[in-house]
């Protein structure tokens, strides 16, 4: 089973780019973050059309996710994590699909920082964490794919003295993330890739893309049930070369049987 996530950054500003990749790479499970659009502006019928179904949680403007299926069922088991009923913004949602659980999620930026966003950013990954370890203790197969808006390491981050006080890279958010790992989850892209330079995200200023001055921010988390069934992970770098694109790149993993 082949599993990707992309930050499409506006599904309806972006759709020719993902529709296009799509029919490119079959993935059988897709996990988008920023549809930036409300819910009844999911572009269903397109997603439909090309092969896929669909759940999703929009938000005007801002956020969203969404899980799609090739030919597969998809069951919705939640919108939104648990721990804050005030908090409104779309940024997770999780099901099961061909018996693995798939939480896809867009964690906050956390910019600027310190601040109100950054204070926001870590009470939603303490969050994240709390659930997680439900996950993990469930002993099910699951995946937790998404924008993490964190760079856990050094090697993940061209130029890393550029970013000390950026959210994304401060001592506080990569803790989180490596806590979080620590639960029992394998990092998927870095279990095969342990020493390369892997770039997820390249900004549209600077020639960024152009350049290789990249950040690897979106992330596979692997349950143990699924560690040993991680057969091949990979980034579509190509797709971030294309026009009217996002500033991200699909990311993928492929799986193999029980």
């Amino acid at each position: 089973m082949k599993i990707a996530t992309y930050n499409v950054n506006g599904v309806n500003g972006h759709l020719p780019v993902l529709l296009r990749w799509l029919e490119e790479t079959k993935p059988d499970v897709v996990c988008l973050q920023e549809l930036k659009a409300p819910q009844e502006k999911f572009p269903l019928q397109a997603i439909n059309d090309a092969g896929y179904n669909a759940i999703w949680h929009g938000q005007k403007s801002w956020n969203g996710v969404a899980i799609l299926a090739r030919g597969l069922e998809i069951k919705e088991l939640r919108q939104g994590l648990p721990g804050d009923p005030e908090d409104i913004q779309s940024r997770y949602i999780e099901a099961v699909i061909n018996d693995v659980v798939v939480g896809c999620l867009y964690l906050p930026n956390g910019n600027p920082a310190p601040g109100p966003k950054f204070d926001y950013k870590l009470d939603w990954f303490s969050r994240l964490a709390s659930h997680a370890t439900g996950l993990i203790a469930s002993g099910l197969p699951v995946v937790l794919t998404g924008d993490y808006n964190v760079m856990p390491t050094e090697l993940d981050v061209y130029k890393p003295e550029r970013w000390l006080e950026d959210a994304l890279f401060r001592p506080e958010t990569r803790l989180a993330f490596k806590n979080l790992v620590e639960q029992g989850w394998t990092d998927a892209l870095r279990k095969l890739y342990p020493d390369e330079v892997i770039y997820t995200f390249f900004d549209y200023f600077r020639n960024a893309y152009g350049r290789n001055a990249g950040l690897r921010i979106d992330h596979f988390l692997l349950s143990p049930s699924l560690e040993g069934r991680l057969l091949a992970a990979g980034v579509d770098h190509h797709v971030r070369g294309w026009e009217k694109t996002s500033d991200h790149c699909p990311v993928w993993i492929e799986l193999g049987g029980k």
